[in-house]
C-alpha cells in the first residue's frame, strides 16, 4: 500500500517521516519524497493517528487523487533539481509524463487549474532556488552553475534569475556576504 505525504521535501523529512513510522511500529518498505510504501493496509485508527502525528511535524497525509498527483509532479521535480543533477539535461515533458505513467498534457492542466502556475514555472522556481543555494555555498562559478542546472549560458540563468528574483545573481551573491559578515561581527 501507498500512501502519499504533502511536504516531503528533503532527506531529513525522509528520516522524520521513517522515525514516526518506527514509533508507531508500522512496517514500512520503502521511503521517498512525498511517498511512503507500507508492508500492509493501515486501519481508520491507525491513519487517524498518523495523519495527527504528521501534522504535529509539518506534513499533511494527502486523500484524494489530484492532491496526491499534484504532490508527486512537486516531489519529482525537487528530487530532479536538488538531487540529480545529472538528470537535468532530459526533457521535463517527457521524464513526468513516463515517470507518472500519465499524458502530460493532463498533468500540466491538472498542476495549472490547483496550483495557479504552470509546471514549467514551477521547475524554474525550483532551478532559481537551488541557484540561490548553490552560490551562498560559494563553491562553484556561476559557468559551473548554469553548467551543472543546464542552462544554456551564463546569461540565460542570470535573466532568469533576475526575471524571477528582481536581482541579478552578483546582487543575491553580495547581499548574502554583507548580512553574514553582520552575523559575524556580533
Amino acid at each position: 500500500m501507498k500512501i502519499y505525504i504533502k511536504n516531503m521535501v528533503c532527506s531529513r523529512c525522509e528520516m522524520a517521516v521513517r522515525t514516526l513510522f518506527d514509533e508507531m511500529k508500522i512496517s514500512v518498505l520503502s521511503i521517498k519524497l512525498g511517498e511512503v510504501e507500507l508492508s500492509k493496509t493501515l486501519e481508520n485508527l491507525e491513519k487517524k493517528q498518523l495523519s495527527e502525528k504528521l501534522k504535529s511535524l509539518g506534513f499533511e497525509l494527502l486523500d484524494d487523487k489530484i492532491s496526491k498527483t499534484i504532490e508527486r509532479i512537486k516531489n519529482r521535480i525537487i528530487d530532479l533539481v536538488h538531487h540529480q543533477n545529472e538528470q537535468l539535461k532530459i526533457n521535463l515533458s517527457s521524464y513526468l509524463s513516463e515517470d507518472l505513467n500519465q499524458d502530460y498534457s493532463a498533468l500540466s492542466n491538472l498542476f495549472s487549474e490547483t496550483e495557479g502556475i504552470t509546471i514549467e514555472h514551477y521547475f524554474i522556481a525550483q532551478k532559481i532556488e537551488r541557484v540561490k543555494e548553490l552560490l551562498i555555498y560559494n563553491e562553484l562559478s556561476l559557468s559551473e552553475i548554469a553548467f551543472q542546472l543546464n542552462y544554456s549560458s551564463v546569461a540565460h540563468l542570470s535573466n532568469q534569475f533576475k526575471k524571477t528574483t528582481g536581482i541579478t545573481p552578483t546582487q543575491f551573491k553580495q547581499l548574502k556576504e554583507k548580512k553574514r559578515k553582520q552575523i559575524d561581527d556580533l
